[in-house]
């Protein structure tokens, strides 16, 4: 059983920057794919960015292309959201999920293709 946990939000000014990672136990996440995603209040789960299980290929949401970049670090069981020029549409909570795609260069913003799912970190854009 693979877990995922998320750690790195808090309250950030807009035009700041945070890194949020995404931690897994359990299994390890060399053959996963990494998706992160985000639901802000009364809106839809959206897509924010993904990752190849080997991190050669990735892939952005329009709304972040240019102010976010996802990495992973295979050896510390880690994928990572490094988020800059922070806005206050980007205010929700964040979620890292899995898929075992193996070797397969594959990405997808789509949470319906996504298995394992973690709790979430709270992330609040606001002066």
């Amino acid at each position: 059983q693979l877990q995922l946990v998320e750690s790195g939000g808090g309250l950030v000014q807009p035009g700041g920057s945070l890194r949020l990672s995404c931690a897994a136990s359990g299994l390890t996440m060399d053959y996963y794919a990494i998706g992160w995603f985000r639901q802000a209040p009364g809106k839809e789960r959206e897509g924010v960015s993904c990752i190849s299980s080997s991190g050669g290929r990735t892939d952005y949401a329009d709304s972040v292309k240019g102010r976010f970049t996802i990495s992973r670090d295979n050896a510390k069981n880690t994928v990572y959201l490094q988020m800059n020029s922070l806005k206050p549409e980007d205010t929700a909570v964040y979620y890292c999920a899995a898929v075992l795609w193996g070797a397969s260069p594959s990405t997808s913003l789509l949470g319906n293709e996504y298995d394992y799912w973690g709790q979430g970190t709270q992330v609040i854009v606001s002066s």
